[in-house]
């Protein structure tokens, strides 16, 4: 099997577990956060530097990278791992969010999605067999089923629509996939009703793939029934499979992410913010850009060993921000990567000695969501 996933210990206070998740470019433990390489590269950062602070899998973009540098090109150069220097695990997404998201630009049939490049306007026309060919070409260890995610809010009736094509989209992209070495996971669909939730997973998991996704969160919702629906989903799902939790990177996310048994999270979340200016740490996110951190000597976060937070100020990196150095965004991304890949090894420990409850409690009385 292409991809393998082995549970080696569950929390006995909640859902969360450790595991291991076997690709044919490595091993990753989990739970674990996945940062975005949308266009084959982590903004700002070389490889090296992303495995430096902690990163062992990282996500791109079957969308961006059809649309430049192209897949056949990518296929040509050795596959994404070589064409980007990168030996560590991939997963590519199928595309079908990206698609979904450009709104008047894109028709849905039930052949697929015919939509209008956000670069140059050019038509193109997505369906399951076209994502799976284009990601076998990537060459990622872990596919994305093509899936329609249905937006927040949506009615019953069309979220119903959405899920009914995703599921026989899924059997399509099954159907097809022949790549040796990459496995690829289903996306549970459903939105906002937990008996369609309850539907779409029955569904996936009688198609028995190696993973299995919760797509069509974090679109908007508020957190709280975001994580009413999810607490519902999990119970459906294998418990000897991977289950990835997709869009979802704040660290609070994270945390009651865990707790209710994900294993897997991507979001652009903490290299967004960092390029507009802005720090994670324990007490939640700290604009460094903003006037007052102008003579403020003291680290990001004088919790973190990250690079930035070992040799720089707030004062000098706000400086290096408001001056257009890209240096600036090199440090806040560096720290903002390491403080989720921290984050995460203290979830492990946390699960490895039955205490994720209290250590989940204890740190969301600190983090503030601003």
């Amino acid at each position: 099997m292409a991809v393998s996933f082995t549970v080696l210990h569950r929390d006995k206070e909640s859902r969360a577990r450790l595991g291991i998740l076997q690709t044919a470019h490595g091993a990753v433990e989990t739970p674990v956060f996945m940062p975005v390489g949308t266009q084959a590269t982590v903004k700002t950062m070389t490889p090296e530097e992303v495995h430096d602070v902690g990163g062992r899998i990282i996500l791109s973009n079957t969308y961006h990278l059809y649309l430049r540098p192209g897949h056949e090109l990518i296929r040509d150069a050795g596959g994404l791992h070589r064409f980007m220097h990168w030996d560590s695990p991939i997963l590519t997404d199928s595309g079908g969010f990206q698609v979904f998201s450009l709104g008047p630009l894109r028709r849905i049939t039930e052949e697929g999605v015919v939509f209008r490049s956000h670069i140059d306007g050019s038509e193109h026309f997505f369906s399951p067999e076209k994502a799976m060919e284009v990601q076998s070409d990537l060459g990622s260890d872990i596919a994305m089923a093509f899936d329609e995610c249905a937006p927040y809010p949506s009615s019953r009736e069309y979220t119903l629509e959405a899920l009914d094509r995703t599921t026989r989209w899924a059997g399509r992209c099954l159907a097809v996939h022949r790549r040796e070495g990459q496995g690829v996971f289903g996306i549970v669909q459903g939105g906002m009703f937990p008996d369609l939730r309850e539907k779409s997973a029955h569904e996936l998991v009688a198609l028995d793939f190696p993973g299995y996704a919760i797509g069509g969160l974090s679109v908007g919702e508020p957190k709280e029934l975001m994580y009413e629906i999810l607490d519902h989903t999990v119970g459906f799902l294998p418990q000897e499979k991977p289950r990835y939790l997709m869009g979802v990177g704040s660290p609070d996310c994270l945390v009651e992410g865990v707790a209710r048994g994900v294993d897997m999270f991507d979001c652009v979340l903490p290299t967004r913010i960092a390029r507009n200016g802005s720090v994670l740490t324990r007490r939640g996110k700290l604009v460094v850009r903003n006037a007052q951190y102008a003579r403020d000597f003291s680290p990001l976060d004088p919790d973190c060993d990250c690079y930035a937070c070992r040799n720089y100020t707030r004062a000098y990196i706000r400086h290096l921000i408001k001056a257009g150095e890209v240096l600036g965004i090199r440090l806040t991304t560096i720290h903002n990567l390491r403080f989720l890949f921290n984050l995460m090894e203290e979830i492990k420990e946390a699960i490895r000695e039955a205490r994720m409850i209290e250590f989940r409690d204890k740190f969301l009385s600190i983090y503030q969501d601003v």
